[in-house]
């Protein structure tokens, strides 16, 4: 409703559509259906139990201290379902978000410090504000041209990274973990330092955890894992024995961060992974709603989920947490659990706010090295190894796209190569939109359908094109130069029939390129008409006044196009005569007399060397009337053209017929030879000059067509 508001808005308009998408709770409990509420408590208890270990264990990807994923977890679950879209979308802590989240604060300060810590919730608020303005602006159609490959090849390098990055607490040594290499070589080099009982829990859970998913795919294997490990550290008194645990967690709500909101030094340096972020999070998010949209078949509001994503990244900043965005793991079990409305995931939200203050004691004796390992096989389940698949064997430039991302994600500054990716899908969509086919189309063999086909002979009189996509000024080159070329391979085709059900848009860049396209086939003596031209391009056409320019009547009826190019348009001698295709339905029962020789004789070259002179109507008018001197008139067309329409005076002798007799006339005879346009004529009239059947050759110029322009044809008869 609110995408489709005018774009003139009044003073009293301009905050109609903010007003609309912050009301979005209120309509949601106007409309909640409470049948639904027995279904939808179960699935945020469901999801709850998945929550509150991911909320600890992705915060520590981000180096952040456990609560504050906690905190995010909670405002995640309840303001982005509240002011969202989508029915089962779940937001929080993600995986790919909280490696993103370190890697553009590390340059900044120091991971876990308190300056780190502050620029967390920062840098949430500045998200925030960026989605929220996307969203107020109703911008939520940008994240369509951002390629589905940066997400896969984003996650999948974000995947090994965080895989990496756990082997310190996994294994419970210290080495540095700057970069990808600088990582593995640390961890081979500290290998025989490994601290024995932290890798033991470490790779305990990681073995339970593939066990229950071979066993039981449903159950809550992370949170049972966690469960084992810390019983462990208190039933063999691990934390003595130098295994890392998490401590005890703060009982409390989210507490009021006190942020630096005025520092536009330390904003501009937050700016660049803010907007890294900001962007992946609402790609993210918005695949995961169309997914799950798909199969319930709900209509979103792209908007009103930037709002929704906002809202949380606003409050998760001033509320102690740090960015986040949709989940793909928790909104799968939300749907499967059968969460039927927005609610499910607020319950999901409070229930772990409740076990924040019933399980924060325990997490005394949750060993890091546990978390470690339930993120280790996070990380490979973040690699989506069939889609990759399916994206390297599919689109080269969508390969592209990923590869450069998962390469870029693994070695270069992960937010440089985020913003990399949604370059390099830009400019994909960029060259895809500028360059769009254009293609020299034929009628099948049942002349139902106009297909691409290169190697079948073609009309040397008219050509038929495709253009398959818009003509707006970053394509217009590209579509010009494409005709061009076709005029260049074809340089006889004088009439040209552009196809244009596939241009949804033209601008004037586009109209001023049709225009030099008529232009240049007027030039050369031919015209251009148009077929299935939409209704926004017809209304641009008739403002821009290029509908009087090209003619009304060069817009033709698909269905009737070639009819009416046939009969009233195209010369017909040159399909007698010169053309030995039948490319057309309208050509099947025309006569074909091909000569091959009269393509040599009508050359310019060989016409300027033809002794018969050009009788302009008047004149030819003048002398039948006046008989000053003898005058034949031949009319070398066919009998139904002749029957049309004709000069009283004149002999009816197709072209086949008069080449094959041998016709005499008097010495002092003045013979014109008439047909349509003059091409017969003249064909007729040099050869034969060349048989002597005749000193005094003229042609009628202009044809027939000239004859009846000049109203001719009823002042004799």
């Amino acid at each position: 409703m609110v995408a489709e508001m005018g774009s003139k808005v009044k003073p009293g308009q301009a905050l109609q559509p903010v007003v609309y998408y912050l009301l979005r709770p209120v309509r949601l409990f106007q409309a909640y259906d409470r049948s639904n509420l027995r279904q939808d408590l179960a699935a945020g208890g469901t999801v709850a139990v998945l929550l509150l270990p991911q909320a600890i264990a992705f915060t520590l990807i981000a180096e952040l201290p456990p609560e504050m994923g906690l905190y995010a977890a909670v405002i995640g679950a309840i303001v982005a379902a509240l002011w969202g879209s989508s029915n089962q979308n779940h937001t929080g802590p993600a995986n790919a978000i909280s490696l993103l989240v370190l890697s553009a604060l590390t340059p900044i300060a120091v991971p876990g410090s308190p300056e780190f810590i502050v620029a967390a919730g920062m840098m949430a608020v500045m998200v925030g504000v960026l989605q929220l303005v996307m969203g107020f602006a109703r911008l939520g159609v940008l994240v369509n041209f951002v390629s589905h490959s940066v997400i896969v090849g984003f996650t999948g390098g974000a995947g090994l990274l965080i895989a990496f990055k756990q082997l310190r607490p996994l294994l419970g040594t210290t080495f540095p973990d700057n970069n990808v290499v600088e990582t593995v070589q640390g961890a081979l080099r500290t290998l025989p330092e490994t601290h024995l009982p932290t890798a033991a829990v470490g790779l305990g859970v990681i073995v339970l955890l593939v066990v229950l998913k071979i066993v039981r795919r449903k159950v809550p294997g992370a949170l049972i894992a966690m469960l084992v490990a810390s019983l462990a550290v208190v039933v063999f008194r691990l934390d003595e024995r130098g295994v890392a645990v998490i401590g005890e967690l703060p009982r409390s709500l989210p507490p009021v961060a006190d942020l630096p909101l005025f520092n536009l030094n330390f904003i501009a340096q937050l700016s660049t992974g803010a907007l890294a972020v900001g962007a992946i999070g609402l790609v993210e998010t918005m695949a995961i709603a169309r997914s799950l949209a798909t199969q319930t078949g709900q209509r979103l509001d792209s908007n009103q989920e930037f709002v929704g994503q906002g809202l949380f990244n606003v409050a998760a900043g001033f509320l102690s947490g740090y960015p986040g965005a949709g989940s793909f793991s928790r909104s799968a079990v939300n749907f499967n659990a059968g969460a039927r409305t927005p609610l499910a995931s607020v319950f999901s939200g409070l229930f772990v706010l409740v076990a924040m203050f019933v399980l924060g004691p325990l997490a005394a004796y949750l060993p890091r090295a546990a978390l470690a390992g339930v993120l280790i096989i996070v990380a490979f389940n973040m690699i989506h190894r069939e889609e990759i698949a399916r994206i390297w064997r599919g689109a080269r430039g969508d390969a592209i796209i990923m590869l450069v991302t998962f390469l870029g994600t693994l070695f270069l500054a992960i937010e440089f190569a985020v913003l990399l990716g949604i370059l390099l899908s830009f400019a994909l969509y960029i060259m895809r939109t500028s360059t769009p086919r254009v293609q020299a189309v034929m009628p099948d063999d049942d002349f139902r359908h106009f297909l691409h086909q290169p190697d079948k002979p073609c009309c040397p009189q008219l050509g038929v094109i495709d253009v398959l996509g818009d003509l707006y000024f970053g394509a217009v080159n590209h579509v010009e130069e494409a005709i061009h070329q076709h005029l260049t391979r074809y340089p006889d085709q004088r009439f040209l029939l552009i196809r244009m059900h596939n241009v949804n848009h033209c601008d004037f860049s586009g109209i001023h390129m049709l225009e030099s396209v008529v232009r240049l086939y007027r030039d050369r003596g031919g015209d251009v008409f148009l077929v299935r031209v939409s209704p926004p391009v017809k209304k641009l056409m008739h403002s821009t006044s290029f509908d009087t320019f090209l003619g009304q009547d060069h817009f033709l009826s698909e269905d009737r196009a070639i009819d009416y190019l046939f009969h009233r348009v195209l010369d017909p001698s040159i399909c007698i005569y010169e053309c030995p295709v039948r490319a057309f339905k309208e050509c099947q029962n025309l006569p074909k007399h091909f000569y091959p020789q009269a393509v040599a004789i009508l050359r310019p070259a060989r016409v300027k060397e033809n002794h018969a002179e050009d009788i302009p109507p008047q004149e030819l008018r003048r002398l039948l009337l006046a008989g000053e001197r003898p005058v034949t008139v031949i009319d070398v067309r066919e009998p139904r053209e002749f029957k049309r329409g004709h000069i009283p005076q004149a002999q009816l002798k197709p072209l086949p017929s008069l080449l094959s007799e041998n016709m005499e006339f008097a010495e002092d005879c003045l013979v014109v030879f008439v047909c349509r346009t003059g091409r017969r004529s003249r064909l007729a009239a040099h050869l034969l000059h060349e048989k002597g059947c005749c000193k005094h050759v003229a042609i009628l110029q202009g044809g027939m067509l000239a004859w009846e322009t000049a109203g001719l044809l009823a002042a004799v008869e």
